[in-house]
């Protein structure tokens, strides 16, 4: 029994040596390294960099010279109602009964709440009827504005409870869009409530009426009309059929310009048979892609800018916006950092130490508005009452004046040059939604030149002359390039 035994031993272990043997053999025929190493490439290192190399290289943090923002109009933010709010000028006060057409106005908003709200108050001053007017909120914060989360440094912010004081609507995109995205949100908005027109307009923007026509003979106003009633004149020849600004009278109508499109009148059903506006690309260009494709189904575009108003294109906001409600006692003003014909007459050696001086004179503006508005409060408390200018008087000519020298400031104005507007704010941190507004405008340039990019690719040309150039309906995207 015992030698069985012992056989039976020795048997197991000759099997499982062989069987040892020949696994070893087999796993040798292959690699046991990871599949990156078979596919050729290196597997990471599960080492880490010590020291410096751990660490990212950051870059310089930016200097910015500009001080906080003060509030542009203390009246409104004292006011406790509608009723605190100045009056319209007596000569602008919007028709009542409302005009038969509808007029609804929208301005976009993504940042720089002072100049939204210098362009909302120039409307509703020149004669829009505020419940006309529609802020279209496309900042991306969602709901914060609403419930007031973010501060008046954040280049986001944008103050609901003065815009309802105002009376005007606020109307909020889901997520931030792209200049063509929120013009097909226009667009969208129209056909949902069944506008079969509608205005729009760029929320950087100065608008006054021409007062200069305003004349009196025994208080009946001669020759004159508020820039509201002459826009929705303009509505009203354009669908008449026989309008004196038609391109071509047997084409329909397709869109109005005012001053180009600082202010625009719109055919919901033009825009609509086109396909709306093109979303690929974002920024620059996209008005000509839209209104080139409107030509080419055939519509006419309006012979030349209609008359309703002198609209103003600045970057600044005035010191005060009470100047635009024409009350007596005010003097129309603004402050802005560099004069610009002073920078072109002075020594490049003496710019550095006049920025010292000019910084501080900056802050104490900024003081002073604070203490303005302490003020504004206590005449409020005190039962103030408005004293209204009169029409085209020499305090109008001033406010003219003033316009059209924040107009000249923003193509002149040095470093940021027409857009420096966007990046005027640089608070926000910590609040909801922040966003780093210096990496918030180098994305939007970035996608600006690939606009300019998928345009060209699309029209296989660079220029606004796509009809004069020969394109036509149904050539996108099948035009070889015109340019080497």
């Amino acid at each position: 029994m015992s030698i069985f035994r012992s056989r039976y031993m020795l048997a197991i272990g000759l099997v499982l040596a062989i069987y040892l043997l020949a696994t070893s053999s087999y796993r040798s025929s292959f690699s046991i390294a990871p599949p990156s190493s078979e596919l050729g490439s290196t597997p990471p290192s599960s080492a880490k960099p010590s020291g410096d190399a751990s660490r990212p290289k950051y870059k310089p943090a930016p200097k910015y010279d500009q001080p906080p923002i003060v509030d542009n109009f203390p009246a409104a933010a004292s006011a406790q109602s509608a009723a605190d709010l100045p009056p319209i000028p007596s000569w602008n006060i919007p028709p009542n009964p409302h005009v038969p057409e509808n007029t609804p106005l929208f301005i976009g908003f993504t940042r720089n709440w002072l100049l939204l709200q210098q362009t909302v108050v120039s409307y509703i001053t020149a004669g829009w009827p505020p419940k006309d007017i529609y802020v279209v909120e496309n900042t991306g914060v969602m709901m914060s504005n609403q419930k007031s989360l973010l501060g008046l440094q954040n280049p986001l912010f944008l103050n609901y409870t003065r815009l309802d004081l105002m009376g005007v609507n606020i109307i909020r995109t889901a997520t931030l869009l792209s200049f063509s995205q929120m013009q097909n949100f226009f667009l969208y908005t129209a056909i949902e409530r069944n506008w079969t027109s509608y205005f729009w307009s760029h929320m950087d923007v100065v608008a006054l009426s021409f007062e200069e026509n305003h004349s009196a003979s025994d208080n009946i106003d001669v020759g004159y009309k508020s820039l509201y009633k002459l826009a929705a004149e303009a509505l009203r020849n354009a669908t008449s059929g026989s309008d004196m600004r038609s391109g071509d009278l047997s084409k329909t109508w397709a869109i109005r310009f005012f001053s180009y499109d600082r202010l625009a009148l719109v055919n919901t059903a033009a825009f609509e048979t086109v396909g709306g506006w093109d979303s690929s690309i974002p920024y620059y260009l996209t008005d000509c892609d839209m209104h080139e494709r409107l030509k080419m189904h055939g519509f006419e575009m309006g012979k030349g800018d209609s008359q309703a108003g002198r609209i103003f294109d600045v970057a600044d906001s005035m010191d005060d916006l009470i100047y635009l409600y024409r009350t007596s006692n005010t003097e129309p003003s603004f402050t802005f950092k560099g004069q610009a014909e002073e920078e072109e007459e002075e020594l490049e050696a003496e710019r550095e130490k006049e920025a010292a001086v000019e910084d501080s004179a900056r802050l104490a503006k900024a003081a002073q508005a604070v203490s303005d508005k302490k003020l504004q409060i206590r005449e409020a408390e005190q039962g103030f009452a408005w004293v209204s200018d009169k029409a085209n008087s020499t305090t109008f000519e001033k406010l003219r004046t003033i316009v059209q020298k924040m107009e000249k400031h923003k193509s002149h104005f040095g470093g940021g040059g027409r857009l420096y507007w966007q990046v005027r704010q640089h608070g926000g941190q910590g609040e909801p939604y922040y966003r780093d507004p210096d990496g918030f405008q180098k994305g939007i340039q970035m996608m600006q030149d690939l606009g300019r990019g998928v345009y060209a690719e699309k029209w296989g040309h660079r220029g606004c002359d796509l009809v004069d150039s020969g394109r036509k309906k149904g050539d996108e995207w099948r035009v070889e390039k015109d340019w080497k």
